[in-house]
């Protein structure tokens, strides 16, 4: 089978999720991406290694890791002595953190938008590129509120608008349909802040930008994290051989001079003391 016709389905398994609430197709994407998240998983891995330099006292402390995925950053933060808690919503990839970490951690499913946790019972929450999966970024901002303890530390990375823009230049030569997630501004992001109830907070925000030999292995990367659940659903028969053809030609407009293509993220980083 070519590639392009095995990226025929690349998102289609979709579909079907999408008759179930948004948090349901989230939670299955995710799911079945358990196994291939990790060779999949270097700019996840760059940014949370980014979050993690902006904080440097981790021994002893109590840390929510929250959307720990296979338990990476949960094993890192481990290592330099903390005691964590590694929370995703999908039991598959708390399999996968249980596999990487052993039992020294406490592994817990659950939703960001409703921690099963007590008020105050950590000292520190890490959460890198899990929030720009809730609809309102406020509700998970509010809930870690909640868990972390007052002037405990909060460092979360999210994506912001303009990501992947490259790939969402290249599907609309195909069509109009939203083929690529939107994401929220950094005014946005402000905003729920402030929902949330923080004011003493840092927001850094840079455009972190991934090489690929092509469109197709930017995809294939996409599929392996879990990430093709689309906010505003998709319209069947658009993802066939010939479209995502087109999709490879007109992402070559973004080609370097070494033969790759960019994958450009607009990344925000934050650094939050709970008043």
């Amino acid at each position: 089978m070519s590639n392009a016709a095995s990226l025929g389905s690349l998102f289609d398994e979709e579909l079907n999720a999408q008759q179930h609430d948004d948090k349901a197709a989230i939670k299955a994407a995710f799911g079945r991406a358990a196994n291939s998240y990790d060779k999949s998983a270097a700019f996840q891995r760059r940014v949370g290694h980014e979050l993690m330099a902006m904080h440097h006292d981790w021994k002893g402390r109590h840390i929510l890791d929250l959307g720990c995925g296979t338990g990476y950053f949960s094993a890192q933060l481990a290592g330099k002595g903390a005691s964590v808690i590694a929370l995703d919503l999908s039991d598959r990839m708390l399999e996968k953190a249980r596999d990487r970490c052993g039992d020294s951690l406490t592994y817990v499913s659950g939703d960001a938008e409703a921690l099963p946790l007590a008020s105050n019972s950590v000292d520190m929450a890490f959460s890198s590129l899990a929030l720009q999966w809730c609809k309102d970024l406020s509700v998970p901002l509010s809930e870690l509120k909640r868990v972390v303890k007052p002037g405990g530390t909060i460092l979360f990375s999210t994506l912001l608008d303009g990501s992947l823009l490259e790939l969402k230049k290249a599907w609309e030569v195909v069509d109009s349909e939203q083929h690529v997630n939107a994401f929220v501004d950094i005014k946005a992001v402000n905003i729920a802040l402030a929902q949330a109830g923080f004011t003493g907070y840092t927001l850094e925000c840079k455009a972190i930008a991934e090489s690929y030999p092509s469109a197709f292995a930017l995809m294939k990367d996409l599929k392996g994290i879990g990430a093709t659940h689309l906010d505003e659903g998709r319209k069947a028969g658009l993802n066939g051989r010939k479209a995502l053809l087109t999709v490879e030609s007109a992402y070559r407009q973004f080609q370097r001079a070494d033969g790759t293509v960019p994958a450009t993220y607009q990344v925000c980083f934050g650094a939050i003391t709970n008043d």
